[in-house]
This record gives structure tokens, sequence and C-alpha cells, in this order.
């Protein structure tokens, strides 16, 4: 009884994972379709991958200039006390 329970056991994972497998299958986009999703991305724009470049650029300053120093600079941009 208990390799019957065991058999029907793996056959029941086998079936799920089929099953799971099957409807990845069926969602998943074509090459086409990942192609023109691709083209679509920001990324894909070199004006706009220009300017997150010079964004990441004035934040990794910003963050290095506030790394060397020793004064909060959070409350140093609200109204000064």
């Amino acid at each position: 009884m208990s390799g019957m329970r065991t058999a029907l056991a793996s056959i029941g994972v086998f079936g799920l994972v089929g099953v799971g497998y099957g409807m990845w299958a069926i969602i998943s986009p074509g090459e086409d379709r990942k192609r023109e999703m691709l083209k679509n991305l920001p990324e894909a724009n070199p004006v706009r991958m220009e300017e997150t470049r010079k964004r990441n650029a004035l934040v990794l300053q910003a963050l290095k200039d506030a790394a060397e120093t020793n004064e909060n600079i959070a409350r140093g941009y609200g109204g000064q006390k």
C-alpha cells in the first residue's frame, strides 16, 4: 500500500510540474515579442541612457560628499533653526 501511495504521489507531483510548465510555455512571449519589448525599454534610447548616467553620477557624487563630511546633511536642506 505504501508503494502505491508513493507512486500516486510521484505521478501527482510530475503532473503538477507538467501543468505548470505547460502554462508557462503558453504565457511566455515569443521571440518577436521579446525583441519588440527590448526595443521599447528606456535603456534602448541613447538620450535617455545619457540622462540616466548623468543622474547616477550626481547621486554618487552626493553620496561621496556625504560620506566625507561629519555633518548631517539631511537636516541642512530644511529650514535652518
